[in-house]
């Protein structure tokens, strides 16, 4: 019997009672940790651009993926909230002044680092 394309290039089948189900395996792939940015990618990934998620995940490429877009995010979302707060003055001097009027003030500019990163990072 002549050994089908799937045999040529070294692929083996294993026997299930009457059928021949090929062994497939996905390749090794290095653990590397992924935040939260990270994972709502992977999930807009599984939910809007299936091909993509599929493609990354069967070349073994999509943990190295996540992390990098994770990373990627991560330093978007810090340099943002650095320069929102040189631009707008919040100090450490209005930290201790008033203490809730910083949080407030701070917690207004990660939303809206948040929602840019998601924009410009996550969501596209």
């Amino acid at each position: 019997m002549e050994k089908t394309i799937f045999e040529k290039i070294g692929g083996e089948f294993e026997r299930q009672g009457d059928y021949l189900i090929p062994r497939l395996a996905l390749p090794p792939e290095k653990e590397q940790p992924i935040g939260l940015f990270g994972r709502r990618h992977l999930d807009y990934l599984k939910q809007y651009r299936k091909v993509t998620y599929m493609n990354l995940l069967t070349s073994g490429k999509l943990n190295s993926y996540l992390a990098d877009i994770d990373r990627q995010a991560q330093e978007r979302f810090y340099r943002l909230i650095e320069g929102m707060k040189h631009a707008q003055g919040i100090t450490e001097q209005l930290k201790e002044e008033n203490a809730l009027e910083w949080t407030g003030r701070l917690n207004n500019i990660r939303a809206c680092a948040r929602e840019i990163v998601n924009e410009e990072i996550i969501y596209a």
